[in-house]
């Protein structure tokens, strides 16, 4: 086994999945106004809320989540986003991978992208 995970995901995941759903990076956009929200803990949190309700469109939970990956501007957000992160999450987590980038679309702090199985 690998060395323990240092934040709230797991090593690895296993799952036998009938369907993969495959969720687009989501950015802290607000739906009902379009516009990017402020900061990155509430960009996070919209983050966070987005891809639950798009899971929900669809009648998963994020129980259903078996990999995300975050993009990250800061890497001072880490734990930030580490925090608000875990509490969307039941254990055990999905799998994560985070990825420092020098810019995203409309200037946004944050992005997650993930994989849930049915």
């Amino acid at each position: 086994m690998g060395p323990k995970a240092i934040g709230p995901y797991s090593l690895i995941r296993g799952a036998e999945c009938g369907k993969l759903f495959f969720i687009s990076g989501q950015l802290g956009i607000n739906p009902e106004t379009g516009e990017l929200e402020e900061g990155i803990e509430a960009q996070a949190r919209r983050v966070m809320e987005n891809l639950k309700s798009i899971l929900e469109s669809y009648g998963l939970s994020m129980n259903n989540v078996i990999k995300t990956t975050i993009f990250l501007i800061n890497p001072e957000d880490f734990s930030k986003v580490n925090e608000i992160y875990a509490g969307f999450f039941p254990e055990p987590y999905p799998a994560r991978s985070t990825i420092f980038v020098k810019a995203l679309p409309k200037n946004a702090l944050i992005e997650i992208e993930a994989i849930a199985c049915l």
